[in-house]
């Protein structure tokens, strides 16, 4: 039987730095990921780091900004020290060897971001999260710990209201195995893949979200999804937003740089909830383009600027779009890109579920509310990465040993073997393009009740659908087709959750757009979702928002 002291399930930023965390503190630590490490999703992040670290930056200006941004539903506790925690998470990545951008002077390079009061996104040319990716890595690999790759999270080991491990698929073998912990740390990252037209790499399905969700977690504000404003046409691959940071402008096919309709101060510098729809409303009232995108300019900054400091995006839009953006313009239009939701847990990662812990994009802390700022992201891996870490290590060092028994892989693996054993069902491929368009097509930007409620409508009949899911593929190396089924079975559960609770807010809040309810309602939904697994489906309950210094306002740009 495999056991470790904690397990750590993923492999990209939080992960790793929980891992560290957990190892520095003496525990015996395994990370489980499905990827090897460095291709993790972390390595998509092209933008930055945020850190109030200029002279005429402050903490508390950053603190501002990113209660701001979530539209005043951020727990302004948890911003704070997350706030706090930014410089010295940027500092400890530096001497771990991430190769920051630089000034002329010397010092780190700042670019400013959407929705932020100065510029404080620290980044390495576009290639931030790789860069801090490589650098955790190495720094890691100088630990001892074990490592399952190639292994794919199916279930969570629960017994007496305690997590004692999890069972998961080692791909190469086609082997169903249990790992017993006396801690768990989920840091799978995003399930953007609910939507068909995302950012988030193929692996981004949500599997601990959802294993977390099976096993009675909490999850919190689900209906929150972010959509970046800048994706590529065509493919919606990220245009980062450090594109529109370095100077790069939007404009409609009349030529008009329509931001200044819509964010009169700031421009393509709102925050990303408010390009994307003003974007989006471009597209509607029919000033985009014919293929329905609007242009993003780089062609003024200058050859040196763009490809110096946007090397990956001249690479993209040359490579899967022919266009070259020293001379040519980008057509984009939002895509899905981050989920506010998530795993709910506090500051230090743990939640509901004894000995359950999360951290990164498949947590809610919440730190970012109805709208995450760009640059954020990459440092709450950081940051509540090392929290988590720290506290799964305290509550493992007086756990008992886990109790896991061969009934616990039995449990997980039925499913498994109903879907290899029929002889016709339900394609799992085709469930997943179902629910793709289904989600694209009504729960998106902008959204009413008779959309959500047709989407509910038809995410809970694939979900009956999914009962009678089939897997033709009876080999056990690599099996794509299995790999396939247990994914989309974690999302259409989390689809369901999304749309349940966008129908019930009935107010638009960041992201959470309501043409049928326009206005925010402080007086109703200042509150966050809370969604627990039933029998009929997700049952809501609401928390209060914490508050210490900032009363909630109008948000304007």
């Amino acid at each position: 039987m495999l056991k470790h002291d904690v397990v750590v399930v993923g492999a990209g930023l939080a992960g790793q730095r929980a891992a560290l965390a957990a190892i520095e503190a003496g525990r015996d630590v395994a990370i489980v990921s499905k990827l090897h490490p460095l291709r993790s999703h972390s390595g998509a992040a092209q933008g930055g780091i945020n850190a109030a670290v200029g002279k005429e930056d402050s903490v508390d200006t950053h603190v501002y900004d990113t209660v701001k941004g979530s539209d005043y539903l951020g727990d302004q506790d948890a911003i704070e020290l997350f706030c706090r925690e930014a410089g010295p998470t940027v500092v400890e990545m530096e001497h771990f060897g991430t190769i920051f951008s630089r000034a002329p002077d010397g010092s780190l390079a700042r670019r400013p971001f959407g929705g932020a009061g100065f510029p404080r996104t620290i980044y390495a040319a576009d290639r931030t999260g790789l860069a801090l990716l490589q650098a955790l890595w190495e720094h890691l690999g100088t630990a001892r710990f074990t490592l399952y790759e190639e292994w794919a999270l199916t279930s969570l080991i629960v017994r007496d209201g305690r997590v004692q491990g999890i069972v998961a698929l080692d791909r190469r073998k086609g082997d169903f195995a249990q790992i017993g912990a006396k801690a768990v740390i989920l840091a799978t990252g995003p399930f953007g893949r609910v939507y068909g037209r995302t950012t988030n790499a193929h692996s981004c399905t949500g599997d601990g979200v959802s294993a977390a969700y099976a096993a009675g977690a909490a999850l919190k504000d689900m209906e929150f999804v972010q959509f970046h404003p800048t994706a590529l046409m065509e493919t919606a691959i990220l245009i980062t937003e450090g594109a529109r940071g370095e100077g790069g402008i939007l404009k409609n096919a009349n030529e008009e740089r329509f931001m200044s309709r819509y964010a009169p101060h700031v421009l393509e510098l709102a925050s990303r909830d408010v390009v994307s729809r003003a974007i989006l409303t471009e597209v509607l009232e029919g000033r985009g383009f014919p293929d329905g995108s609007v242009h993003l300019e780089l062609m003024h900054l200058g050859k040196e600027k763009v490809e110096s400091r946007l090397q990956e995006i001249c690479d993209f839009a040359r490579s899967f779009a022919g266009i070259d953006p020293v001379t040519q313009p980008i057509p984009v239009y939002p895509a899905q890109h981050y989920m506010m939701g998530g795993v709910g847990t506090d500051s230090h990662g743990a939640t509901n579920l004894r000995g359950l812990y999360a951290a990164g994009e498949a947590a809610c802390v919440s730190i970012h509310g109805a709208n995450r700022l760009g640059g954020n992201s990459l440092l709450e891996t950081l940051v509540f990465g090392r929290f988590a870490g720290e506290a799964a290590a305290a509550y493992a060092e007086s756990a008992a040993a886990p109790e896991v028994h061969d009934a616990d892989l039995d449990a997980s693996t039925a499913p498994w073997r109903a879907w290899s054993s029929r002889s016709d069902g339900e394609d799992p491929s085709t469930l997943r393009t179902e629910m793709q368009a289904t989600m694209d097509r009504y729960v998106g930007i902008y959204r009413n009740e008779a959309d959500l409620l047709e989407g509910l409508r038809r995410i809970r009949a694939l979900k009956e659908r999914a009962k009678n899911l089939r897997v033709v593929d009876q080999s056990r190396v690599y099996n794509v087709n299995l790999t396939d089924a247990l994914e989309t079975a974690h999302m259409i559960a989390l689809a369901e959750v999304i749309v349940v609770g966008a129908y019930a807010r009935t107010e638009s809040r960041g992201a959470h757009s309501r043409t049928d309810y326009p206005k925010r309602d402080d007086a109703r939904w200042m509150k966050h979702t809370v969604a627990v697994r039933a029998a009929e489906g997700p049952q809501l309950s609401y928390s209060p928002v914490a508050y210490t210094r900032w009363e909630p306002k109008e948000r304007v740009y």
